[in-house]
């Protein structure tokens, strides 16, 4: 195909998704909509100039007509209407299946954060999702077999986000958007086929910043439907307010995709990166310990009210964030306390207003379930719209705590153990019984780099310092040496250096990570 190189290995049942005609198709949206993709990169440039120069975000005025105007998103499908449980995960053949068979109403598949962007990862991600929407998918490994069950969760998948490329992927000499590509092969082959199985092609769009980059994804749909036939409205997605800046633009994105729109999900890991990422040069925006910035803090619960409050009056999903506890056999007492601590956080979001949460392992599906049965009957609680008052400077109170060693010490080792599993191709991992993503990484880096480029002192009164980073950085090395010891653990070290000690804040690991991978 004129234009188009691909340097990823060709394993013989990727030529079944890799197809001239599922290619053109990726082709046309590359030539269409690149142009704006690059345009508005250059905003986010831009818009992160401005910030450096002292400007606050804030509701815009030129859009307050939005804001104000008596308008709702399509209803939702049949089959999205209760989406009390919403498990996420890679789009590896195992998860795929445990995750459709975990009770859950809908399971996430992630060719982002959880999904390590190896070549193999991301083209037989697509040949298990289209194996899944057929029930075909079965795993035969260590012995056991793996099937679908009769009843499964309705399936959405996690495009990449806007900044990422498919290096694998050239067009016309340039890697292409990562998004695109994982978008355009999904919608081509399996489109169709679940809406004759009654379902639909369901979304979840990450990393928006802009009620314009909502726009460019809208018009993706639509160019996409009217070119395979598919009826205008089938795509449905969820956009994760992950950004500082998109909470102040909730509705004007709900606007951009209302005839596609499916509501809005808190992201709240990449929220609290994206809080450190966007007033990385500010010493007045600096964060305690990451167990100390927890969603009952201020800015993170005045997003989250928001995001409700928004999606209701819009008639569309509030999706509530990520319980990320691995449930623990070892230990009944301590899993029991984790639990305690799950259903608390559900019920909080339960009566702020959300119509169900996410959660990473099936363990917690059943404690999820309970809690959102428990406050409201039906299939959802949009007809409930909660009154709330949320202003600029709530969505940007810093909030008060401390910096502690063991904070700083957990960052670096939590970084290190995440970088090196991702180097060798795993997204989701198992670190102190959490299932841990890149907003895990992203977080625990960029504190570290906002410590230490801000003179951080920590709570016995040493400074954070490229010194003690170091000291710290080589103890928990040498603690994890006797399981991860290898090159891998090498470039993490790299890496991770890299980023919390250069001048300039780095706005997505994953971007220089990306380029070292295999």
């Amino acid at each position: 195909m004129t234009g188009f190189v691909i340097t990823g290995a060709m394993r013989p049942e990727y030529g079944e998704i890799l197809t001239p005609e599922a290619l053109a198709f990726v082709a046309e949206l590359v030539e269409r909509f690149e142009p704006r993709r690059q345009e508005l990169l250059k905003r986010r440039q831009q818009r992160w100039d401005e910030l450096k120069a002292g400007r606050l975000p804030d509701f815009d005025p030129a859009t307050a007509h939005i804001r104000a105007g008596d308008w709702q998103v399509a209803p939702a499908p049949a089959d999205f209407r209760n989406r009390r449980t919403e498990i996420t995960g890679p789009v590896d053949r195992k998860m795929v299946i445990n995750a459709l068979n975990s009770g859950a109403q809908v399971f996430m598949a992630d060719f982002e954060d959880a999904n390590a962007p190896l070549w193999d990862n991301v083209v037989q991600g697509q040949v298990n999702l289209r194996d899944a929407i057929r029930r075909t998918i079965e795993l035969v490994t260590d012995g056991k077999e793996y099937r679908l069950n009769e009843k499964t969760a309705v399936l959405a998948v996690r495009a990449r986000g806007w900044h990422l490329d498919e290096k694998h992927v050239t067009y016309n000499g340039k890697p292409i958007s990562g998004g695109m590509f994982d978008f355009g092969l999904y919608f081509f082959h399996n489109a169709k086929e679940l809406l004759a199985r009654g379902s639909g092609p369901y979304f979840y769009l990450p990393k928006l910043q802009h009620h314009l980059e909502a726009r460019l994804w809208n018009d993706i749909f639509v160019y996409a439907q009217d070119r395979l036939g598919v009826p205008q409205g089938s795509i449905r997605a969820t956009v994760l307010i992950e950004h500082i800046l998109a909470a102040f633009e909730m509705d004007e994105i709900l606007y951009e995709l209302r005839t596609h729109s499916s509501g809005l999900n808190h992201g709240r890991w990449d929220y609290i990166y994206s809080f450190i990422k966007a007033f990385n040069h500010r010493n007045d925006f600096v964060l305690p310990d990451r167990a100390q910035v927890t969603m009952g803090v201020h800015f993170l619960r005045s997003a989250a009210e928001l995001v409700a409050a928004t999606c209701h009056k819009r008639g569309a999903h509030a999706m509530g964030g990520m319980s990320a506890i691995i449930p623990r056999r070892d230990d009944v007492a301590a899993n029991e306390r984790a639990l305690v601590n799950v259903r608390a956080d559900k019920e909080r979001e339960a009566n702020q207003g959300f119509d169900g949460a996410w959660v990473a392992h099936p363990g917690l599906v059943p404690a999820v379930q309970e809690v959102f049965n428990a406050a409201f009957s039906g299939d959802n609680q949009i007809s409930r719209v909660p009154q709330v008052s949320i202003a600029a400077a709530d969505l940007l109170m810093i909030p008060t705590g401390e910096i502690t060693e063991a904070g700083l010490r957990n960052n670096i080792s939590v970084a290190l153990q995440y970088i090196e599993a991702w180097f060798g191709g795993r997204g989701a991992v198992a670190i102190n019984y959490l299932m841990e993503d890149v907003a895990t990484a992203e977080i625990s880096r960029s504190q570290i780099w906002q410590w230490l480029h801000h003179g951080a002192v920590l709570n016995d009164g040493r400074p954070v310092d490229a010194a003690l980073y170091r000291q710290i950085r080589d103890e928990e090395v040498a603690a994890l040496q006797s399981r991860l010891a290898g090159p891998r653990l090498d470039q993490a070290v790299a890496l991770l250096d890299q980023l919390v000690l250069t001048p300039e804040f780095v706005e997505f690991l994953t971007v220089p990570g990306y380029q070292q991978m295999a």
